[in-house]
């Protein structure tokens, strides 16, 4: 009898081992591309019972941010298989993978997870890493230490002065205590170096007696934060991430990044000339009003007399010559609010970035609503939603005052404005109007500082002409006669040729209905 079982016991184990050849024979072949697993749906659990520690990069490859981060988690693969690390690298193109991701949840585009002992469904999502080095510096802090321990003030100068921003924590206990909250975020905030130390060399060189973190830029103390019982993981982490910027950040490609990704999502941005005599002023203002919101606010600085901010100063729709001017950006819901004063100052600043805090400033809006009367009085008030239809009429020949309401030079010219609807009621093909171009935007090139002054002519091309004449009435009405004239005259050659136009098209009709019979 015990032979039997023994025969048994020998089949099953033979009939196991064949199975599971079978099972790895019907496995899929996962390809590799630059030292990264390249995963799909039918290959995904594969994997992730295959690899017990699979770090995964969700992408788009056509997404810009995604190129840049493809690079980079390629790199860091490379150099990861250098080492005796037991962590996979693996990625996943959710463009074609739509499916996958749905079942992930994968929402955020690119983003990276670690996903452990084959728990599909409970990933440690990684925060946003920009490079390889912080990708590399995120895993190793999982692992081992998550902060350097400072011994003394020696170690402490190479620390400090080996990185341009570091954080540093003084904790008197490093076992327990307010230390784990410290080691915690390191473990996150994985594109800065963190120290720690209990070294009372290093507690008397900053003229501290408490447990605190300190960020140090440059090797100097820059902000410091006293770890209190109440400090959370969160609020430590937003007190490195509002203090590792300086007050005042001048945009620019190394910058964006930082400072779209900011913890705080109010910006108060200053466009300037920085070549103008006028910017050290400026800009000492700007910084004093910094100081007064950090944490709330963030001042950025976009230099528009450099050529690679053109694409965002068309994003802002600013132009060059409007500077300097002040915008505050909610980058929560992408609202803007302008500024309306040529003054740049601290008084000033302060006021309007203490306004839209309270929610007393009124958003800038791509146009105003069309007012209910805008054209029962001899001046016609213009919006954005009703610029073109007025001024790109062929009918009639339109003055506009391109103007600021903060401006008393925009205000000087409403009498004026006023007084040419008067002289020109009678004329039915004559339309003076306004527009106010802080509130509306138009589809056309204003080069000048409002306010300004155009004729659209009554013709069918959309002609624009800009007034440089004196600005008194008899000198705009002149102008006014003389565009008047030429337009009659162009709108007439026009005619001719629309005449022209539409019977070669009529004589093509006729002929190509001659041909079908």
């Amino acid at each position: 009898m015990a032979s039997v079982w023994r025969a048994v016991c020998v089949l099953l184990c033979l009939s196991a081992c064949v199975w599971d050849r079978v099972c790895v024979d019907a496995e899929e072949e996962i390809p590799e591309e630059n030292d990264v697993l390249r995963l799909k749906k039918s290959t995904f659990d594969q994997a992730l019972k295959r690899y017990p520690k699979l770090l995964v990069h969700f992408y788009a490859p056509l997404s810009g941010e995604s190129m840049s981060s493809i690079m980079e988690f390629s790199k860091a693969s490379a150099q990861l298989k250098e080492t005796t690390s037991t962590i996979t690298l693996a990625g996943v193109d959710v463009s074609k993978e739509k499916e996958l991701a749905a079942q992930l949840n994968v929402t955020a585009i690119p983003s990276i997870r670690l996903y452990l002992s084959a728990d599909k469904h409970n990933p440690v999502h990684c925060p946003a890493l920009r490079d390889a080095d912080a990708i590399l510096t995120w895993l190793k802090r999982r692992e081992g230490p998550s902060a350097d321990v400072i011994e003394g003030l020696g170690q402490l100068k190479d620390f400090s002065e080996s990185h341009d921003l570091a954080v540093l924590g003084l904790f008197k206990d490093l076992e327990q205590g307010m230390v784990q909250v410290l080691f915690s975020v390191a473990a996150e905030v994985a594109d800065l170096p963190f120290g720690v130390t209990h070294s009372s060399d290093v507690y008397t060189h900053y003229n501290i007696n408490t447990d605190c973190v300190l960020l140090l830029k440059k090797g100097k103390l820059d902000s410091k934060l006293e770890m209190s019982d109440d400090i959370t993981a969160e609020a430590l982490t937003d007190f490195i991430r509002i203090h590792e910027f300086d007050l005042v950040m001048e945009y620019n490609g190394k910058t964006a990044p930082q400072i779209l990704n900011s913890v705080v999502k109010n910006h108060l941005v200053l466009f300037i000339n920085k070549t103008e005599e006028s910017f050290t002023h400026t800009l000492s203002e700007f910084h004093n009003t910094a100081t007064h919101f950090r944490g709330q606010v963030l001042c950025v600085l976009i230099d528009t007399d450099e050529p690679r901010n053109g694409r965002v100063m068309e994003f802002f729709r600013v132009r060059f010559e409007e500077a300097p001017l002040v915008r505050m950006v909610n980058l929560t819901d992408g609202r803007q609010y302008q500024l309306h004063s040529h003054t740049v100052d601290t008084h000033t600043l302060t006021h309007f970035t203490q306004q839209y805090l309270e929610h007393k400033a009124k958003p800038r809006l791509q146009s105003e609503p069309i007012p209910e009367e805008w054209d029962k009085q001899p001046v016609k008030e213009l919006v954005g939603l009703n610029f073109e239809p007025v001024a790109f009429n062929e009918n009639n020949n339109v003055l506009v005052l391109f103007y600021a309401p903060w401006s008393e030079e925009s205000r000087a010219l409403f009498p004026l404005w006023e007084e040419l609807a008067q002289r020109y009621r009678n004329h039915d093909n004559v339309v003076i109007a306004r527009i106010d171009v802080t509130a509306n935007d138009v589809n056309i090139r204003l080069q000048e500082k409002p306010p300004s002054i155009k004729i659209f002519p009554a013709v069918y091309a959309e002609r624009v002409i800009h007034y440089t004449g004196d600005r008194t009435a008899d000198a705009v009405v002149e102008f006014v006669q003389q565009e008047m004239k030429r337009a009659k005259k162009d709108k007439a050659k026009e005619d001719r040729e629309r005449k022209k136009y539409i019977e070669k098209v009529k004589a093509q009709e006729a002929a190509e209905k001659k041909d079908e019979l």
